[in-house]
């Protein structure tokens, strides 16, 4: 190349500076194949090598990313699974508390009715009781008064028992009626 500028300038030969002479285009050329081959050889297996290595990483990212995704599909479908799951849990929990507590209430209600109705019916037969001591005490007691009353009436003694309790027996039963016809009049 040196002597095309040489000749260029000295005016010797061929004047072209895009066409080079024989020899530099065979030096030229010469280095340009060392070159390829040192480049071939030791350049161009090193870069495949560090493309080929980038690749497999870029395709094992790839790969590692979409099982991650899809693991991560996987666990989101369970999760899914499990809270509808949990959520079904849950109501059927709620709906049996709630048959519970209506049972409950319905067993106290039951027993309160129940117990209501055991102390009605003991309050009744006491009552009952009670009342059949009374009128037993008060006949006993409206008997003697009323065989002294007639004994005193009558100037004699009604000492018989026989005609004393038959006595006793017509005042009662008049008395009742006689109470019996001003509770229908007190009524009306």
């Amino acid at each position: 190349m040196r002597d095309a500028f040489v000749r260029a300038a000295g005016g010797e030969g061929n004047t072209n500076l895009l066409i080079p002479s024989i020899p530099d285009l065979f030096w030229g050329t010469l280095a340009f194949v060392i070159i390829l081959i040192f480049v071939i050889w030791k350049v161009v297996p090193r870069m495949n090598a560090a493309l080929d290595a980038r690749r497999e990483a870029i395709e094992g990212g790839l790969k590692k990313a979409e099982e991650a995704q899809a693991g991560a599909a996987e666990a989101l479908e369970k999760y899914n699974a499990q809270l509808a799951e949990a959520r079904a849990e849950a109501a059927r929990i709620r709906d049996q508390a709630r048959e519970d507590a209506k049972k409950i209430r319905a067993e106290l209600l039951e027993q309160a009715n129940a117990d209501a109705d055991r102390v009605k019916a003991t309050a009744q037969a006491t009552i009952d009781a009670e009342r059949a001591a009374a009128l037993a005490s008060l006949r006993t007691e409206v008997g003697s008064l009323a065989l002294g009353l007639a004994s005193t009436v009558v100037g004699e003694s009604l000492s018989d028992d026989k005609r004393s309790t038959a006595l006793v027996d017509r005042f009662l039963a008049d008395l009742e009626t006689a109470d019996a016809a001003a509770a229908q009049a007190g009524r009306k």
